[in-house]
């Protein structure tokens, strides 16, 4: 049974190249920002692009609209290996005394 605070393990890192497999942008290769394991997102650049309001401050004196990348379900994004030119799930192995993340169609590390 599930505890109510547990986290769900994503396979996607901060730094891995990935594809967007679904929505409105599928198709679109990024590096991922940011991972929210909490909330199974993450952030990819040059995806999912949001419009924000800003207040005038220290940092933008002008104030206005600003356009950033906002999360998206890690279910939507999938592993890209640049060796095979094609998407690949990440599985773990043990190598070693050290628990590796490496591509499931080749067995290269990630």
């Amino acid at each position: 049974m599930k505890k109510k605070n547990e986290i769900k393990k994503m396979r996607i890192k901060k730094g891995d190249t990935v594809v967007v497999i679904s929505g409105e942008y599928k198709g679109v290769h990024g590096r991922v920002l940011k991972a929210f394991p909490k909330t199974q997102k993450v952030i990819v650049e040059k995806v999912n692009f949001i419009k924000k309001h800003t207040k005038p401050s220290n940092k933008n004196p002008q104030g206005g609209v600003i356009e950033q990348e906002a999360p998206i379900q890690v279910s939507n994004v999938m592993l890209w290996n640049d060796k095979i030119k094609d998407v690949s799930k990440a599985v773990y192995k043990k190598i070693g005394d050290k628990r590796v993340r490496v591509y499931q169609k080749t067995g290269d590390e990630v």
